[in-house]
């Protein structure tokens, strides 16, 4: 791992961070806080509440002047139907928030520009690709999140012309104890009623919260990193297998497969999202000297599931 205070500045480093408020973005200031770096944090609504956050600014008057990084996980939650006014959101909370910061960037004097710009991407850059290997230098697919994407890390990397060392990370399904995912899929099998989706040899690149927010300060205290990064574990599992594991997890069956149909039938595009696989591995992490605490499927659930009211009963 980085020694944050090996490298550029001694002095503590202004963070700003957009999305403060969500699952990842509010477990992110404390790290950064204890590393000595002064936080601020970008909310749509009224800031408070999370430990690390030193300064608050709106969403729609954010000012990264005089900060050394931002970083940006901003982007409208895409596990629903995606109707048309969805995808706009979807559009306008990823590339018109990325282009409309850079701009921002733009216009400051250089003196005053940030270092280092992360700004989130996701491994449905990838389209669904079967059982290649993907690392940073895969080529991107095709489809409609794979092309959203493709344009959000393009606004994102229009700030390397500004100076700005830009990282793009790709990131995957992210388990947390108070992430929505994890507790819908903690639901289903707690109850016994989890199964594979489709035909669940489709591959999940998924990744602990701890080790997602790990590796974004890495991203902004590692002056070596740059680009594409796959923000996912080292060991991608298919669904099949991440169903076993899952549901061995909690002592129940997983029984009761969820057909391809009937996926697309109920979410539409997003249903043809569950059943695309990308088999993605962290290359230029790993390369770049970052360890994974939880680097299995099981090691990270046994974390997220060691109190004993995470892992038994059928609540709702």
């Amino acid at each position: 791992m980085i020694d944050p205070m090996s490298i550029e500045s001694m002095s503590p480093r202004k963070v700003m961070v957009f999305g403060v408020t969500g699952f990842i973005g509010r477990g992110l200031p404390r790290l950064l806080a204890d590393q000595g770096c002064e936080v601020t944090g970008v909310s749509r609504g009224p800031g408070g509440g999370i430990h690390g956050v030193s300064a608050w600014q709106s969403a729609g008057s954010s000012d990264p002047c005089g900060h050394h990084a931002v970083v940006n996980l901003a982007g409208e939650p895409i596990d629903s139907r995606w109707t048309a006014a969805r995808c706009h959101r979807f559009h306008e909370s990823r590339v018109g928030m990325t282009r409309r910061l850079v701009a921002t960037m733009a216009a400051l004097p250089v003196e005053s520009r940030p270092a280092v710009l992360v700004n989130a991407s996701a491994v449905g850059i990838y389209g669904d690709r079967g059982d290649e290997r993907l690392d940073e230098h895969s080529v991107p697919g095709s489809g409609y999140l794979a092309d959203l994407c493709h344009e959000w890390e393009k606004a994102a990397m229009d700030a390397a012309a500004l100076g700005v060392r830009v990282v793009c990370l790709r990131i995957g399904i992210v388990l947390g104890r108070d992430g929505s995912a994890f507790r819908k899929l903690l639901t289903v099998f707690r109850c016994g009623i989890g199964g594979r989706l489709g035909s669940g040899r489709q591959w999940m690149p998924w990744i602990h919260v701890d080790d997602l927010r790990a590796a974004i300060m890495h991203a902004v205290m590692s002056p070596s990193l740059k680009g594409p990064v796959n923000g996912t574990a080292p060991s991608p599992v298919r669904n099949s297998e991440f169903t076993r594991s899952f549901a061995r997890a909690v002592h129940r069956p997983a029984l009761i497969p969820v057909p391809g149909f009937a996926l697309k039938l109920t979410l539409g595009g997003f249903g043809g999202v569950l059943l695309a696989g990308q088999r993605a591995l962290p290359q230029a992490l790993q390369a770049d000297g970052f360890r994974f605490r939880f680097p299995t499927l099981d090691t990270a659930l046994a974390d997220l599931l060691a109190t004993p009211e995470m892992g038994s009963g059928c609540k709702s």
